[in-house]
């Protein structure tokens, strides 16, 4: 007993707590246990225990079902298990964890089972497995068999399809609702749509394919028949899910059909970190959990934060203290610090970016390498301007969430665009141009461009080649934009507004996720309203090509230092020393398009809470002045004069300090902060008396 003690002891009281629930065993397990982790408060180390725990005193490995949302996540666990049970068991624990074989995600377990149950719900065991890739292809197959890609106005794309009946079986939602809240410009494709699920579906079964999300649903299908359901259940005696608040309804029907009682249950998560629901999770999921249960779930709350400082803390706290509904949880540390999170007030997005550069270079002078940094943000195209600014400056950075900016495909079509208009003869920006055209294949493109090449006058060459057969409209459309562009009648920076509205009937029709990327097209125009002409555009953009840290994939070597950029969903469960979080401004945080629901404003305000909670030691929270808004409307400036975040009203603002770059703008501040300085409208009344 001694040793198991022993093993314990760096567990603090309610950690602990939650690892004892119910242990020893006797008989019965013990009834649902709900353990909310607060960010940093050891929620892995903690779930890690509990399946230790449990092993060590007499639970079958064989018998217990740990969930988590990645294989990775999985197998780390199992290998914390093992160091946690060896401490007692000796070399015996190897081999009681190597038994912890149902340890995986929602969808790996559900394969597994629906394998084992095929012949009793008319599967044959034999199904293979659909990607996202494979199951929009066949979409798009039942699509086309069925006329719908031939309608007069454009029907929804393949991606777009499978995303509407992804949402429609995950959230266990009509259609109908579906498209109005999700995706209201389908909503006059209502029927045709569910003449197309209907037919996909019938194609899988005749294929014997499931899809990804069929996992989930076949595995939920089965649970709502008792008999299926008591023996399923009845193969495990615990079951234990981590990171339940990013649950959605399917996942929460599977669980409470496994163990309807809750006896051996165990969910963790955070419903302050729940912002998910793009993905159609919902924190209902963790906020109704308990009451789902007679006696209610017990609830044990981790609150003692490892992370971040006490400053850091209360500002988090405060932020989300004003949330609507959520279980009572105030983090707290012994980590003390006089340094306060930061609202840092600029002028507009550049200076935004050459801020973060100073901020980020003065912190690695004093010993804070780049890749103990991380530069936070709403959605991918806000960093737009800052990749250019660590471009020029020759700042390594990896990205998470997202394509590097100026790698991305369809920022790339558009610069070819400006690049060919520039040089005519750049037979590598003409031929990827000309295949972006509906009939244009690599022949067509080819012949057009040699017909260039030996004209004196290249554009006047493009204007007389024929029009390939099968693209004759949009032909004459990519040699009109040409032509305007480089006759120079639309000046510098409105060239790259004409270009975008050319290519944007091409994004729509290339890509599923049009509206995400028409975003990143207007943040380019605005980069380039920084520069005086299209050439100094276009040259100051490809002389200083990012490192090759930065364009990599994966993270690179671990002797590199780099910056990290990431969208706030990507970096959710990380930490770093330093954290700046871009736009925290009405319009991006909470988003424009989050404001329509009351429950889509607070998962916005779960999103900054979830990025204030990242930092360490250093939270630095960017408020512009002036900021770029992606609405559609081309008419008229962009620029809003943007308003500090509604999460962080002035009450709040004795758990910041506040400053501003550069020190114009401070005493600008300071001016308004104070009062009038200077009453020009006194100076001008005095003028005629």
């Amino acid at each position: 007993m001694l040793a198991q003690t022993n093993y314990l002891d760096a567990l603090n009281p309610e950690q602990r707590r939650a690892v004892e629930h119910g242990v020893p065993l006797r008989g019965t397990p013990a009834g649902p246990l709900l353990v909310v982790a607060g960010a940093g408060s050891g929620k892995t180390n903690t779930l890690a225990h509990r399946v230790a725990h449990l092993i060590v005193n007499g639970a079958d490995p064989r018998r217990i079902l740990l969930m988590t949302f990645s294989r990775r996540a999985a197998s780390e666990m199992s290998r914390r298990v093992e160091r946690i049970s060896r401490k007692v068991m000796g070399d015996k624990a190897g081999i009681m964890t190597d038994a912890l074989a149902w340890a995986g995600t929602f969808h790996g377990i559900g394969a597994r089972l629906l394998r084992d149950y095929a012949e009793q719900i008319g599967l044959d065991p034999a199904f293979t497995i659909h990607d996202r890739e494979d199951s929009a292809d066949l979409m798009n197959l039942v699509r086309h068999e069925l006329g719908f890609s031939k309608t007069e106005s454009r029907f929804p794309t393949k991606g777009t399809c499978l995303a509407i009946y992804s949402r429609c079986v995950n959230a266990e939602t009509e259609l109908d609702q579906v498209l109005g809240a999700n995706f209201p410009w389908c909503a006059g494709w209502a029927a045709e749509l569910r003449e197309l699920f209907a037919g996909y579906v019938e194609a899988k079964q005749k294929q014997n394919v499931l899809d990804y999300d069929d996992l989930l649903l076949y595995w939920a299908q089965t649970m709502a028949e008792p008999l299926l359901a008591a023996d399923i259940g009845g193969r495990f005696d615990h079951v234990l899910v981590d990171e339940y608040q990013d649950t959605n309804r399917l996942q929460s029907s599977i669980l409470l059909g496994l163990k309807p009682g809750g006896h051996g249950l165990t969910v963790v998560g955070d419903d302050a970190q729940s912002i998910y629901s793009f993905r159609a999770a919902t924190v209902r999921n963790i906020l109704d959990f308990p009451k789902q249960f007679s006696p209610p779930a017990d609830i044990i709350t981790l609150d003692r934060n490892y992370r971040s400082t006490q400053t850091i803390l209360a500002a988090a706290n405060g932020v989300i203290d004003l949330a609507r509904e959520r279980f009572t949880k105030n983090l707290w540390t012994d980590r003390t610090s006089s340094i306060k999170p930061q609202l840092v007030t600029v002028r507009d997005e550049t200076d935004q970016a050459r801020c973060l550069v100073e901020r980020i270079l003065d912190n690695r002078e004093s010993g804070t390498l780049l890749k103990q940094q991380a530069v936070l943000f709403r959605t991918s195209s806000h960093s737009g301007p800052l990749e250019v600014e660590l471009t020029r400056r020759n700042i390594p950075f990896v990205k998470f969430g997202g394509l590097k900016f100026l790698d991305a495909a369809h920022i790339k079509d558009v610069l070819a665009l400006l690049r060919f208009v520039e040089n005519p003869r750049d037979r590598v920006a003409g031929f990827r141009l000309m295949q972006l055209l509906p009939g244009v294949g690599p022949a067509s493109a080819q012949r057009a461009l040699d017909h260039m090449t030996v004209a004196a006058d290249p554009i006047g060459a493009l204007v007389d080649t024929p029009a390939p057969k099968r693209a004759s409209d949009d032909w004459r459309g990519f040699v009109e934009v040409v032509t305007e562009l480089r006759s120079g009648r639309a000046g510098w920076p409105a060239e790259l507004e004409l270009a975008r509205l050319w290519y944007e009937p091409h994004l729509d029709r290339i890509h599923e996720d049009s509206p995400t990327r028409r975003a990143d097209l207007i943040q380019l125009e605005q980069i380039a309203s920084g520069y005086p002409s299209r050439e100094r555009f276009l040259t100051e953009l490809t002389l200083d090509p990012p490192d090759a840290t930065s364009d990599q994939a994966g993270v690179p070597l671990l002797d590199e230092d780099y910056l990290i950029l990431s969208t706030i969903h990507s970096a959710k469960g990380q930490e770093w020393k330093s954290v700046y979080v871009l736009n925290v401004v009405d319009g991006c945080m909470p988003s424009d398009l989050g404001t329509g629901t009351s429950a889509e404003l607070e998962e916005e305000r779960r999103l900054l809470y979830v990025a204030m909670t990242r930092a360490k030691d250093e939270l630095h929270l960017m408020v512009p002045q002036r900021f770029f808004t992606y609405g559609q409307n081309p008419q008229g400036d962009r620029h809003v004069y943007a308003s500090r975040t509604r999460f962080i009203p002035d009450r709040l603002l004795h758990l910041f300090e506040r400053t501003s770059w550069p020190l114009s703008v401070a005493a600008a501040a300071r001016a308004a902060s104070d009062g009038v300085r200077v009453d020009i409208g006194a100076r001008m009344r005095g003028m005629w008396r």
